[in-house]
């Protein structure tokens, strides 16, 4: 019923880039016409401020939230004492009309938020419960893959996903987005994503519900999640952060560094840049976000959403400018939460081509917040995008050990890129 691709994650970051002027024939799903059964996403955002208890007015918000607290004794003590959920359970299909409602295609950009909360939210839920006493909040971005170049601004689009892993704290959601078109849903991308429950005032842990698998497809599909856990596992061990690079990867770096070296003296300091390549310090790109309430999610916080729309538009600009043309993009890869952005934060953006092969770029983007009275900067998330151009590209060059690393680390993430796209 449910298989490993057909039921992977959206995100609407790259809706924007992929959206063209051309209009599409037959855009109008039949499953969309009035008074059909299924969830429109207009309609989950109001779900989740019920399931929360969250109010569209701001004052009105920041009260409902503070008394979420007295919601802490309906929390669990141990994931024994909770029901164990199928997949079927947080199965969602939710619709949005861009085709049977042009009303609706200036909203679009955020709606996958909404419905990756409800899918969590609908494997936790307690009917006898009220309101929820969970907060969920989106912990990494697994992979996201786009699946066609083009998502067109007037044509019917269907997310479908449910839970596909559970930890004893964290959730695994999987979501796939289609369009209608010429008659029939078409792939555009899927993606992975991992959330955390945490307590009604966001302090600490809280436990979720068991996953109970039925059959082997859905054992395989909990399976994969293992799976995507341990290699995020290795993936962070092996951080060049924490340790040094492999011997493999030391002979790469210096290969680099005797491909610059100067052959007409005698030093280490003369470096000359290679024949159709660009030094990595003048492949950057920086960019400034003040955080309105208007992007507020519903805990009070900046949307995930939003952070990631504005980072791929730094990075998209950045890996055209570094092209000389329009760059198309393959994946996403491993996007951390580091730390919530709050309201009224300056959030400060910097971009970097990092890796470049064949026709293909790497981009990493760099989010923090800067505090303006103690002048401290926090890293809020790091963002890896891979773009694809149809021309020949310059070769990246580092020249610091700095870049070195980021050279490898941007090597590692095209290179599991290519792997998880066969």
């Amino acid at each position: 019923m449910f298989s490993p691709r057909a039921l992977k994650s959206a995100s609407s970051l790259m809706c924007r880039g992929f959206f063209t002027g051309q209009m599409c024939r037959q855009g109008k799903a039949p499953d969309m016409a009035e008074g059909n059964t299924f969830l429109l996403v207009s309609n989950v955002r109001n779900r989740l401020r019920e399931i929360v208890g969250a109010s569209t007015n701001w004052k009105d918000h920041q009260q409902a939230l503070a008394e979420r607290a007295s919601l802490s004794q309906n929390l669990a003590k141990s994931q024994d004492e909770l029901p164990a959920k199928t997949m079927k359970d947080s199965a969602i299909e939710a619709h949005l009309p861009l085709g049977t409602q042009p009303a609706l295609r200036e909203k679009y950009l955020n709606y996958h938020n909404s419905v990756r909360l409800l899918i969590c939210y609908s494997h936790t839920w307690n009917e006898e419960l009220q309101r929820s006493p969970l907060s969920i909040v989106t912990a990494l971005v697994d992979q996201i893959d786009m699946r066609q170049n083009i998502i067109f601004p007037d044509c019917d689009i269907k997310f479908t996903g449910h839970v596909t892993w559970v930890g004893k704290t964290s959730i695994e959601a999987t979501m796939h987005m289609s369009q209608y078109q010429d008659g029939a849903y078409t792939d555009v991308l899927d993606a992975t994503f991992v959330m955390v429950a945490r307590d009604p005032e966001n302090k600490r842990a809280a436990f979720v519900n068991p996953l109970k698998l039925e059959g082997p497809e859905e054992e395989a599909i909990f399976h994969q999640g293992e799976v995507n856990k341990t290699r995020r596992v290795e993936l962070s061990t092996a951080s060049l952060l924490k340790v040094a690079p492999t011997a493999e990867e030391r002979t790469l770096v210096h290969s680099l560094f005797l491909n610059t070296l100067d052959t007409r003296t005698v030093s280490f300091r003369s470096r000359v840049l290679p024949p159709n390549s660009m030094w990595m310090e003048d492949a950057k790109m920086k960019g400034l976000e003040i955080c309105h309430p208007q992007e507020r999610n519903i805990f009070n916080r900046i949307f995930g959403g939003f952070l990631m729309r504005k980072a791929y538009e730094l990075g998209w600009a950045n890996a055209c400018a570094f092209a000389g043309g329009r760059p198309t993009l393959v994946a996403v890869d491993d996007i951390v939460f580091r730390k919530p952005v709050e309201i009224g934060s300056l959030l400060l953006l910097s971009s970097q081509v990092c890796y470049t092969e064949g026709i293909h770029i790497q981009v990493r983007v760099h989010t923090e917040v800067l505090d303006p009275l103690t002048r401290q900067h926090n890293t809020t998330n790091v963002f890896h995008f891979t773009f694809r151009v149809e021309k020949d590209i310059p070769a990246i060059v580092p020249q610091s050990y700095g870049e070195s690393m980021l050279y490898l680390d941007g090597k590692r993430h095209f290179d599991e890129t290519m792997r998880s796209q066969g």
